[in-house]
């Protein structure tokens, strides 16, 4: 191959690696467990959302390993700092709503032990076998991948004491609809943490017009049927808020 040839991929490499971690940073896997644009919702027609409208295969784990998984994530993510907030103890069952490759789910493995369960939820079926395939590498024996719908977590009844929500909230469509659903896989007392980009120009994440206002995440909540209980402060460019059922 030429230098110029050689060039060429470089550039066209690294362009296709800066697209995907925007598409990763604004959709999360489990972003795509929402009804089509345009559905009907428990309260009819659910209007067009143009924050709500990215759809990306994610069936190319390989890839979506190397931009979920970067290393580089971890400054900003700050993932045991995120599992330590949210106050999981020894024989806890967590939801991980948007596993992807499982970023998130050693830590939340490690938080719940060998009693707890951690149910990594995802629509993407390639990603789901890779769950499985990287708990048994990581032998976290407590992670069980959950294969969802696209309007339908699939986590069952009265199971989880928490449901971790991250990089997704802001496209998933009737989202008062999906979380007044939500509430069903809940234990009395269960809280949904949500992580969500701050609607502003940011280092990282997609663009502010693909945000939104942590005033619109609080309202939509509570038209759900939760209340905003904590926001722990641990984030440099996302909101951290934790739910309630009422």
């Amino acid at each position: 191959m030429s230098d110029r040839r050689h060039a060429v991929r470089v550039f066209e490499v690294h362009r296709a690696i800066a697209w995907a971690a925007w598409l990763f940073l604004a959709l999360a896997p489990a972003a795509l467990a929402q009804a089509p644009a345009g559905a009907p919702s428990e309260h009819g027609t659910h209007p067009h959302h143009d924050d709500a409208t990215v759809h990306h295969s994610f069936a190319d784990v390989q890839h979506w390993t190397a931009v979920f998984d970067d290393p580089g994530r971890d400054a900003w993510q700050k993932p045991e700092e995120v599992v330590k907030a949210l106050g999981l103890s020894p024989g806890m069952c967590v939801a991980d709503l948007g596993a992807g490759t499982g970023y998130f789910s050693r830590y939340l493995a490690r938080a719940v032990g060998e009693g707890g369960t951690v149910l990594a939820v995802d629509p993407e079926p390639n990603l789901v076998v890779h769950l499985r395939e990287r708990s048994e590498k990581e032998k976290t024996t407590n992670v069980v991948p959950i294969l969802a719908s696209f309007d339908n977590p699939r986590i069952p009844a009265a199971s989880a004491d928490v449901v971790l929500v991250v990089d997704t909230f802001h496209h998933i469509d009737d989202r008062v609809g999906y979380f007044r659903r939500l509430r069903r896989a809940l234990k009395p007392g269960g809280r949904v943490a949500i992580v969500d980009f701050k609607k502003k120009n940011l280092p990282v994440g997609p663009p502010p017009e693909h945000k939104l206002r942590r005033s619109e995440i609080v309202s939509e909540m509570e038209s759900a049927g939760y209340k905003l209980v904590a926001q722990p402060d641990v984030l440099p460019y996302q909101y951290f808020l934790i739910f309630q059922a009422k």
